[in-house]
């Protein structure tokens, strides 16, 4: 059982250069005693895995992943590249994160036709595993075609791990197939348990993204939340987890109060078959309150 976040944790605005700031904060993590940091990726912000490889080369020891990579539309022999470079990078400290997104997000951005989730999560899945082994690609699927001159080698990257942001039952059996885990967000400890954990074998990563904020104003910090996470009520993939958990708003699932009742509240996580738990939107309000639950629940501070 290994905690560790996520970032940008929400106190990243008024940073000169984010760059530096999320280097920073990975430092910080590490010297609380936290186990994992996990980028994000967004269409128009930063790229995860080149600040993976960053945050990894500065910080020693710590685990660095992306929460997550959207497949859609990045050709998996160039995520296999960066991924492989990556682990390179780190010493075999990258864990490589990907998702399927939400068409209605990022359809518009894009401008190109959405695949067929599930078969396209199946095919790419397919050839990340074949150039992660080392082999030449040759690949013909209905979303993606791929053919290497040779074999997909990196000096030093070794196997690079992948989990899925998977939490609908079709993904989750393409995700227990050809994936090392799952990481889901804002699926609940009852959705966790009764709809993700079973889905699964046996022996595969279980990383569930929490937010979580250790606040003396939770009144406060939970109206920011409501705000903020609203935009996930729209995506059904989300909707549907947040049913599955008898949940109405994303915030819901928010842990937000004291170091007691958090630690109260991720300890349900673990309680339903989570080997991880990711901490999401710890600097919502502040880097003061982020650095206070990243203290209150690091294994020397819990």
């Amino acid at each position: 059982m290994t905690i560790g976040v996520a970032l940008p944790a929400g106190d990243t605005d008024s940073a000169p250069n984010l760059v530096e700031e999320l280097i920073a904060q990975t430092r910080q993590a590490a010297e609380a005693g936290l186990k994992s940091v996990w980028f994000s990726q967004l269409p128009l912000s930063q790229d995860a895995i080149a600040i993976a490889v960053l945050a990894g080369r500065e910080v020693p020891g710590i685990e660095v992943g992306t929460s997550v990579v959207p497949t859609y539309p990045r050709h998996p022999l160039l995520v296999a590249s960066a991924a492989r470079t990556a682990q390179a990078a780190t010493g075999g400290r990258f864990t490589l994160g990907i998702g399927l997104g939400s068409k209605g997000f990022l359809g518009p951005v894009y401008g190109v036709e959405y695949p067929p989730p599930i078969r396209h999560l199946r095919e790419y899945l397919t050839v990340l595993r074949q150039a992660f082994a080392g082999e030449a690609v040759d690949f013909d699927g209905e979303t993606v075609r791929a053919h290497s001159p040779g074999p997909s080698t990196v000096a030093g990257g070794g196997d690079v791990p992948i989990v899925v942001a998977a939490m609908g039952p079709q993904a989750l059996a393409v995700t227990g197939e050809l994936a090392d885990g799952t990481l889901p967000y804002l699926a609940g400890p009852r959705a966790l348990s009764e709809r993700i954990v079973p889905a699964l074998p046996e022996g595969k990563r279980i990383i569930a993204a929490v937010p979580a904020v250790v606040t003396d104003e939770p009144d406060a910090v939970r109206a920011l939340a409501v705000e903020q996470m609203a935009f996930y009520s729209r995506i059904p993939s989300s909707r549907k987890i947040l049913d599955a958990e008898g949940v109405d708003h994303p915030a819901d699932l928010a842990l937000i109060g004291d170091e007691k009742t958090v630690a109260r509240g991720i300890r349900r996580y673990y309680d339903a078959g989570a080997t991880d738990v990711v901490l999401t939107q710890t600097g919502i309000r502040s880097a003061e309150e982020r650095l206070r639950t990243w203290a209150a629940l690091s294994p020397s501070g819990s």
